[in-house]
């Protein structure tokens, strides 16, 4: 599991409530995949598992082939909190009592949130006999530094192009 997830790709430049996050992630499910790594399959989103006439709803449900286990996914539009780690393990109890099959390994949750504290992480699943993991997802709004040494200045940018501008009608 990776520590940050970039989501850049899903077209979102300020914050937004999770749902539009899971919506946005299915739109673009091939490239969330990839961002995963190898070896996921999409089972489901908003993925309904029953007991005792309640219905709960995984947001992300995928398959990966090689661990040959589930795992879950929930989306928090928020900074990492403790609560979040017993939900998880909620879940994973369920996934696997109803719907892990035969010869399948239990299955794995991942949190991703806008932020953590590795000490808070650490406490909230200290106890947890399940694989949880807590990783970020970030959506950037500008370019890395170490790539600004690559590319012009905004402002040097909209000067060529001015200047390229005048040049064309002078010529026109």
């Amino acid at each position: 599991m990776k520590d940050v997830y970039v989501l850049d790709f899903l077209g979102i430049t300020t914050p937004v409530v999770e749902a539009e996050l899971e919506r946005r992630i299915t739109q673009k499910i091939k490239r969330v995949i990839m961002e995963l790594g190898y070896g996921f399959s999409f089972v489901g989103e908003q993925y309904r598992i029953q007991l005792n006439e309640t219905d709960y709803y995984v947001d992300l449900l995928f398959f990966h082939r090689k661990l040959k286990s589930l795992v879950a996914l929930e989306l928090k539009a928020t900074k990492f909190k403790p609560e979040y780690a017993g939900k998880m393990n909620f879940y994973l109890n369920l996934l696997n009592d109803f719907v892990k099959e035969e010869g399948e390994n239990p299955p794995i949750g991942i949190i991703l949130c806008t932020d953590k504290d590795h000490f808070e992480v650490e406490y909230a699943l200290r106890g947890i006999d399940k694989p949880v993991g807590v990783a970020e997802f970030r959506i950037t709004k500008t370019l890395p530094n170490d790539l600004k040494k690559f590319l012009p200045d905004v402002k040097e940018l909209e000067k060529e192009i001015l200047q390229e501008l005048s040049v064309e009608d002078q010529t026109v």
